[in-house]
């Protein structure tokens, strides 16, 4: 299958432009809008999500991401292949923290043109139809690659492992972070500020009553701050960017 991940939301023909490049290059393939509303002109944040999205990617998948304020300019086109996970996309830290979480990871450049490359949309012209093609059997040449690691000041090298702040809000308003929850030790870190407030952990949302906010480990498995049957956003004042700093009870 050929997952979307992109910043480009589902208004006007930017998704439907990707699904048409890749339905011309690969009719056979299954495609999934995994997410069009990562955060935008992002890269870094946005870096945390695919890797925690990816986690379920099977072998053999293909992911065309795209989060790429600097398209146009001269930021490297890339393929990246972790633990038989395909990437492609702009080489600008998107694939970062991917690439850090996977036993093995490979990057290629991508040097496949296509006849007419616009300079404002490599999402359609360049990243859809390179995984079309990878996804088709058209793999690059192993001669080409290199470990993801080898180059120290790449886009991304300085990031942290877990990126302690909120990276996105969904349509309920709840607040994910970039950020895995802390090892359990005998402090118990089960408390978390985020502003002037105090967060305490839960289950999940049924395990509080309606109204009170607190944080749990969600389905991608990042802290997710949430309000049961209320927001994060409207109730906290939340904003994307507010840092989060956990500590005991």
């Amino acid at each position: 299958m050929i997952l979307l991940f992109t910043d480009f939301g589902h208004a006007g023909p930017y998704v439907g432009e990707l699904h048409m490049a890749i339905a011309d290059a690969a009719p056979a393939q299954t495609v999934i809008d995994l997410m069009h509303d990562a955060p935008a002109h992002n890269p870094k944040a946005a870096a945390y999500l695919l890797a925690a999205l990816s986690a379920r990617f099977t072998a053999a998948s293909y992911c065309v991401a795209v989060v790429d304020p600097g398209v146009g300019g001269d930021r490297p086109p890339v393929i990246v292949c972790a633990d038989g996970r395909w990437f492609v996309g702009p080489g600008n830290g998107l694939f970062e923290i991917v690439c850090r979480r996977a036993a093995e990871a490979r990057l290629w450049p991508l040097t496949w043109r296509p006849p007419v490359l616009s300079r404002s949309f490599h999402g359609r012209d360049l990243f859809a139809p390179a995984a079309a093609r990878l996804a088709t059997g058209r793999q690059p040449p192993e001669s080409e690659s290199s470990d993801w690691r080898t180059d120290s000041n790449r886009p991304g090298a300085d990031w942290p492992d877990d990126l302690p702040e909120i990276i996105h809000f969904d349509r309920f308003g709840n607040a994910i972070t970039g950020a895995r929850p802390p090892e359990p030790t005998a402090a118990r870190p089960d408390r978390l500020r985020v502003g002037e407030h105090v967060v305490e952990k839960s289950g999940v949302f049924s395990d509080v009553s309606p109204g009170r906010p607190f944080w749990y480990e969600n389905s991608m498995g990042l802290v997710e701050i949430a309000v049961n049957q209320g927001s994060a956003v409207l109730d906290l004042g939340l904003q994307a960017g507010d840092t989060i700093t956990f500590f005991a009870a």
